[in-house]
């Protein structure tokens, strides 16, 4: 029987495929390791592929597309209706190769790996800026413990700083003193990061139309500009603005543009 539509079930190490004829009947149901799943593609003739749209599922549509499939991905919850019986890994796939064949199912553009770059970068700054505020708050909460208050934010956090290197001996004990700086060069050197990150984006943005049309918007700015360019492939899959403002989360829904 000739193998025309394959449901993927993505995982870590261990990967099950369900696959059916024109006919939908079960062509074949099996388990792959991760080193086999190219090479069983390989075999196949050009068919339609389908996956949940999850951790690492954009690199497996580039390297199955890259075969002469037709990838679609889908968001997982769209997905789950589909799913007949307890679930499981072979359960999950049956369900996905059903799903994908649905004229009424919502599809996830495959992101290039530069896009997911991008998104990398602002990922990690995100995880920086994070690690700053945590340390600021640090440095204020061990600071108030010996008198020494500094205006809130990020930007008033140098004031605080300066505070501690000339701080006389009797407000705050050299234990203190030495420990605080300690916090004060990680913060130093946080900021440095995330100015590093700031600027790769910033070159980002100026050679890619979609951010800087974006930036255009009043109230946007670089760093909303090139994460929207990067996530929001395809803007057509929102059928309206109104669509796309009411879905859930920070931006667009998770479910759909899954990185």
């Amino acid at each position: 029987m000739k193998t025309t539509t394959i449901g993927i079930d993505l995982a870590k190490s261990v990967f099950q495929v369900h696959g059916v004829d024109a006919a939908g009947q079960v062509a074949v149901r099996k388990k792959l390791r991760r080193a086999e799943v190219l090479r069983f593609f390989e075999a196949l003739p050009p068919c339609l592929v389908g996956m949940e749209a999850c951790a690492t599922a954009h690199y497996w549509a580039r390297q199955i597309s890259a075969l002469g499939h037709d990838v679609r991905l889908m968001p997982p919850s769209y997905v789950k209706a589909y799913v007949r019986r307890q679930k499981n890994d072979a359960a999950d796939a049956e369900a996905i190769c059903e799903a994908v064949t649905r004229p009424t199912m919502r599809f996830v553009p495959v992101k290039s790996a530069e896009r997911q770059g991008v998104l990398v970068l602002h990922r990690a700054r995100e995880l920086l800026v994070r690690q700053r505020t945590m340390l600021i708050n640090a440095i204020r909460g061990h600071c108030a413990e010996f008198g020494m208050i500094a205006p809130q934010g990020a930007r008033r956090a140098a004031e605080l700083v300066e505070q501690i290197r000339q701080a006389e001996a009797r407000l705050l004990p050299d234990l203190a003193r030495s420990a605080l700086l300690m916090l004060a060069d990680q913060l130093d050197a946080l900021a440095a990061q995330i100015h590093a990150l700031e600027r790769r984006l910033l070159a980002w943005h100026r050679q890619d139309q979609a951010s800087q049309r974006l930036a255009t918007i009043p109230g946007v700015g670089i760093i909303t500009a090139t994460a929207l360019a990067a996530t929001v492939v395809d803007p057509s899959a929102f059928r309206s603005g109104r669509e796309f403002a009411r879905l859930p989360g920070p931006g667009p829904a998770p479910e759909l543009l899954r990185w």
